[in-house]
């Protein structure tokens, strides 16, 4: 079964089937395709009768609501329609699969149908309908049908009363009525179909073994009228996609006998057109290729646009030649040399304001153009640096620009909305990947074919992959802080729970005590409870948080004490079950935590003064609770801390994820992301808090930490540091060395340490421990800013800074 997986985009509603007379209008979108009664009867192979519809427009088209129906050839007063209600939607390019009454006979099953009923066909002559609605239609004459709106394509075969102009030939056990190449509907059933052996597809692209097209001579080699480039033509989907092409020539140059499976060919006499590929992937379904490489094949299948993720995801397609008959004409022929892909056009993709996917390709200016013009054929990269780390899906990310935003450390930095780095390309393969860390290099050629795929978007699927080279990458240590310093450092510890291996506390530890060197205050995000994603109504986190604290300590840190607030269960977001919470570690031999009771999941703190100075009512306490910026959203906690005598507030943050998001590669450009607008929100809301306790306290010291899921040139960011009162350390950095979080080969940031602006003596460190590593206790790198707090006079914070600096000196 080829797999479906979820994907960051926003859904596209699928194009309701208009309700229009059965033999009036020509279908442009959705009809039926094919036909078949004889199943389960003597001598037929398969088991079930069915009815097969196709989708022959570019949007997908919602069966919902709809149903199949069927007639006898010769209906009576009392003969009744069958009916099959249908449920989802049919692709464009792909077929939806109604498997109907099973028979005693046969010995193969359908592929999985995308709908089941038990209407019992004729084989050789009957009706089928595809109707607006579920409720039997009561027409038993051509006229009477043609009258009737809710009908939205109707084929009688054989003998049948009912029917489009004139019937189709009758069919027999073995026989079947399929629609003609391209989806003809000319409302004469005679002429839009021809009989054959039967080839049900359903919407997964799954047809029955030996199934394919039946018109092409499965003898006859000689090449068709299309060639690979007519395929692929020069916008991204395919002009042929529906129809059935006959004996497509090209050479194979590899095969995928695993996941996917099929095999790719290429024309060996290209054309002069940049835009046009030359290679196509040949989709095999749940069989594996029986071809191997250097053959020289003609195939003979229904062009498709497979869209990984699903039709209403924003990822692109990939173009495919389905349910293949293939001949081979030679073995052993010589395989076309790969295109040697390096240094590709900086330009990402153009950005029309809606969809890409019918733009003439422009691949001297794209760089994602020139991988589609690509799609299929057979390419090389050599010497490829990695920018994103190996995965447990035997999937790595590479550059084929090498200078492009380089960072120190061989990565690939996000810089900016318009700098989304055109050479980063997912290299996966079937076998074994070494583990690769950023800056690693896969020397010599990697080759392979490109394609699209979920989860990244363009791909080298790679059939030879090059020698693993190490750069030794090291994992950082931060700077000692000095005793006059306050240390906050941030850390996103992925989803901790008690039953999580002692080697993931061990390791989250160890970065904890030797790479941030103890923080004075560790703020927590992913918390989860005390067991984990089991979902029974726990919200309690003190095993997870002692269990964490007693590894520190006994990895040499210090007895960091906690706070934290429970959630109400099931509010806060993150994995099902698992309550993720934030929450702070603090050494008390360093720092000292003011306790100020009330505090709980509902209750705001409120910014009250005393003494003069900007006070929490509660702590710790959760920032507007009850705002709906923070539904299924992590509640900000905010705490009041002295360290020196100076108070410090520190909030503990762990804004909403950008699910839902469209894919940054994908169809629609620019990309909208939804998710920005309620990071929006979450970031008016904390921006308001801390000016409550500015207009109080101008000189109070404010310290805003954790996984704000947004780049520090976000709308959130902005609405944050806008006005100058509070700055995001982030930003202190050089350009290329922005970036906590690795993701699709692009080194970017999600994770911030923002103070007040009236701390002006700190050092920042974002410590790279994880993001760049195959072998990660965390997909967050934490980060830690050394700090002098104000004492809210800048003039008393020059003496007081001066004998610290004394003081410091005499300890060295």
């Amino acid at each position: 079964m080829r797999p479906t997986l979820p994907v960051v985009g926003t859904a596209v509603a699928a194009l309701v089937l208009a309700a229009v007379p059965a033999v009036a209008a020509p279908s442009t979108d959705a009809l039926i395709s094919e036909v078949y009664g004889g199943g389960g009867n003597s001598g037929a192979t398969l088991t079930n009768d069915f009815v097969e519809l196709a989708n022959k427009g570019t949007t997908p088209v919602s069966v919902d609501g709809f149903s199949v129906q069927y007639i006898s050839a010769s209906p009576g007063a009392s003969t009744q329609w069958g009916v099959t209600p249908l449920t989802g939607s049919i692709a464009p390019g792909k077929t939806y699969l109604v498997a109907e009454a099973k028979g005693t006979g046969g010995t193969v099953a359908l592929p999985t149908p995308d709908a089941t009923g038990t209407i019992a066909m004729s084989a050789t002559g009957g009706t089928i309908a595809l109707v607006n609605g579920t409720t039997p239609l009561t027409c038993k004459t051509a006229a009477d049908c043609a009258a009737d709106s809710r009908i939205k394509d109707l084929v009688g075969f054989g003998t049948a009363v009912v029917r489009e102009g004139a019937a189709t030939a009758a069919l027999t056990n073995t026989t079947s009525a399929s629609r003609k190449a391209g989806l003809p509907d000319t409302d004469d059933n005679s002429a839009d179909f021809t009989t054959g052996a039967p080839s049900p597809v359903n919407s997964k692209g799954e047809t029955t073994p030996g199934g394919g097209d039946p018109d092409p001579d499965p003898e006859d080699p000689t090449p068709g009228d299309k060639r690979i480039r007519d395929v692929q033509g020069v916008t991204r989907t395919s002009p042929l996609v529906g129809q059935k092409v006959t004996n497509v020539p090209g050479v194979v140059t590899g095969t995928r006998a695993t996941g996917d499976r099929g095999f790719w060919i290429q024309d060996t006499a290209p054309d002069n057109d940049p835009r046009t590929s030359e290679g196509v992937f040949v989709y095999t379904g749940g069989t594996a290729p029986t071809v191997a490489v250097g053959d020289s094949v003609v195939v003979s299948g229904t062009i498709a646009e497979y869209r990984p993720g699903g039709e209403t995801g924003s990822n692109q397609t990939l173009t495919e030649i389905t349910t293949p008959t293939t001949i081979t004409v030679s073995k052993g022929n010589p395989v076309p040399a790969p295109v040697v892909v390096k240094n590709i056009p900086a330009g990402y993709l153009p950005a029309p304001g809606g969809s890409i996917e019918q733009l003439p390709l422009e691949p001297e200016k794209y760089g994602l153009d020139y991988f589609e013009s690509l799609e299929g054929t057979l390419v090389q990269v050599d010497d490829a640096r990695v920018v994103g780390p190996s995965n447990a899906f035997g999937e790595v990310w590479v550059t084929v620009n090498p200078d492009q935003n380089k960072n120190l450390r061989g990565g690939t930095t996000y810089t900016s909305y318009d700098q989304q780095n055109s050479g980063r390309l997912k290299i996966k393969t079937a076998g074994t990947l070494p583990a690769a860390n950023v800056g690693d290099v896969f020397a010599g050629a990697t080759v392979g074919a490109i394609e699209y795929t979920n989860f990244g978007g363009y791909t080298l699927a790679a059939l030879t992959l090059g020698r693993h080279a190490s750069s030794n990458l090291q994992r950082e240590i931060t700077a000692q802080q000095k005793e006059s310093e306050l240390s906050v450092a941030t850390y996103n510890v992925e989803n901790l729970d008690p039953s999580d291996p002692q080697e993931k506390f061990d390791r989250l530890a160890d970065g904890v005590t030797t790479n941030l060197r103890s923080p004075d205050v560790v703020v927590l995000e992913e918390i989860q409870d005390n067991n984990g994603a089991t979902n029974d109504g726990v919200v309690a986190a003190d095993q997870t948080l002692q269990k964490f604290s007693d590894t520190i300590f006994d990895k040499g840190g210090p007895r960091y004490q906690w706070r934290q607030i429970d959630p109400e269960n099931l509010k806060d977001g993150g994995e099902p079950g698992g309550n993720i919470r934030v929450g702070f570690f603090f050494n008390p031999q360093r720092v000292s935590f003011v306790d100020r009771p009330g505090g709980d999941f509902s209750t705001p703190v409120q910014v009250v003064k005393k003494n003069g100075r900007a006070a929490l009512s509660v702590s710790p306490g959760r920032i507007d609770p009850l705002n709906d910026a923070w539904a299924s959203s992590r509640k900000p906690l905010a705490g009041e801390f002295k360290f020196r005598g100076r108070t410090v507030f520190v909030v503990a943050n762990h804004f909403n994820s950008k699910g839902g998001d469209e894919a940054i590669h994908g169809r629609f450009q620019p990309p909208n992301r939804t998710s920005e607008v309620q990071r929006a929100k979450q970031a008016a809301s904390l921006k308001t808090f801390t000016e409550q306790i500015r207009a109080i306290d101008k000189g109070a010291n404010v310290v805003l930490a954790g996984d704000l899921n947004d780049y520090q040139f976000s709308p959130a960011l902005k609405t944050l540091t806008g006005d100058g009162n509070l700055k995001a350390l982030i930003d202190t950095l050089p350009a290329n060395e922005r970036y906590s979080y690795v993701f699709e080969g692009n080194s970017q940031t999600l994770d911030h340490l923002v103070m007040s602006k009236n701390i002006t003596r700190f050092s920042y460190d974002v410590v790279h421990i994880n993001a760049e590593f195959a072998d990660q206790a965390s997909d967050h790198d934490p980060q830690i800013v050394r700090a002098r707090p104000s004492t809210g006079d800048a003039n008393v914070d020059k003496v007081v800074f001066a004998i610290e600096d004394i003081l410091d000196c005499l300890k060295k």
